[in-house]
């Protein structure tokens, strides 16, 4: 079936501006696709839930220097994958990656599944993390939508500044930008996710050096404004996000990863949110209570 003529424009200007200037990720070199699989593209994608790539790449690669697979980590235990995960923040998703290598060691032979609704079942799979496997590591046909892609897809083809909010409908726009050939649809989906990444950024879009210029529905209606729907994340400092992470770094660098109680950010500022902090943990498995001590996960 051909093309879309959409989807050939986007295609014919995003592969060649990608292959150019794509930055050199370790998820996307050939090395490490030979040596660690769909397994390392599933780390790689639970580690960049909302964090940086800077900090991702070292941490991935203690990662998988210490659990190349998934039947390795399924192995060890839950204070091992929290110390390993340090600071990367969002630590529940260290433990939703644990449950996925037991699953995948218990269910799939120690192999990482390809089909998206196998992926969709393992602990802490979502919709994009799922399609980015299935495209990235075995080369399918599935769209794959971030928060870089979306913003993308609302300027260039809805000629809005900012997305609306996410919906199962940008999975249906990006789609309609895909050809129909495999490899270049994977292409395209990273190039995408690339192209709002590093040049149609939220705040500074590098217009002058984008490849779909030429085909962007905002920049051909003189870049309208358009009210801004993304969820605001709230602040760090002072935060009962900060206060978790107080707790976990005390715990990490704990001997047997234990304390009292009482001795955890024992001089926080705020103690009813020390405590909230302890509580909400406790029940997110993050961590346990016995005879008075806080210990990590076992």
């Amino acid at each position: 079936m051909p093309d879309s003529p959409a989807a050939a424009s986007v295609a014919s200007a995003l592969i060649p501006w990608f292959r150019a200037h794509a930055r050199d990720l370790p998820w996307r070199r050939a090395d490490y696709l030979e040596r660690y699989g769909a397994w390392g593209v599933l780390v790689s994608e639970f580690m960049l839930q909302q964090t940086p790539v800077t900090r991702v790449i070292p941490h991935l690669e203690a990662w998988l220097a210490r659990w190349p697979d998934p039947s390795s980590l399924a192995s060890a235990t839950g204070a091992e994958v929290l110390q390993q995960w340090a600071n990367l923040g969002y630590p529940r998703r260290a433990l939703w990656l644990h449950g996925a290598s037991i699953a995948i060691r218990d269910q799939h032979g120690g192999f990482t599944p390809r089909e998206v609704t196998e992926l969709l079942a393992l602990p802490g799979i979502g919709d994009y993390t799922a399609r980015a496997v299935a495209a990235f590591a075995f080369g399918d046909r599935h769209p794959v939508v971030d928060t870089n892609t979306r913003r993308v897809i609302a300027r260039a083809v809805h000629g809005r500044a900012q997305p609306d909010a996410p919906a199962r409908r940008d999975l249906d726009d990006m789609l309609a930008l895909l050809p129909s050939e495999r490899d270049g649809a994977a292409v395209v989906n990273a190039a995408t996710m690339e192209l709002g990444a590093t040049v149609c950024t939220a705040r500074s879009p590098g217009c002058e050096r984008c490849p779909l210029a030429a085909l962007c529905a905002w920049r051909a209606a003189g870049y309208p404004p358009s009210e801004d729907r993304r969820r605001k994340q709230a602040r760090y400092e002072g935060s009962d996000r900060q206060a978790r992470g107080g707790v976990l770094r005390a715990l990490r660098h704990a001997d047997d990863h234990r304390l009292p109680a009482e001795a955890v950010l024992s001089d926080w500022p705020d103690p009813a949110q020390r405590d909230r902090a302890i509580d909400s943990l406790i029940a997110d498995g993050l961590l346990e209570a016995a005879d008075g001590m806080l210990l990590l996960p076992r």
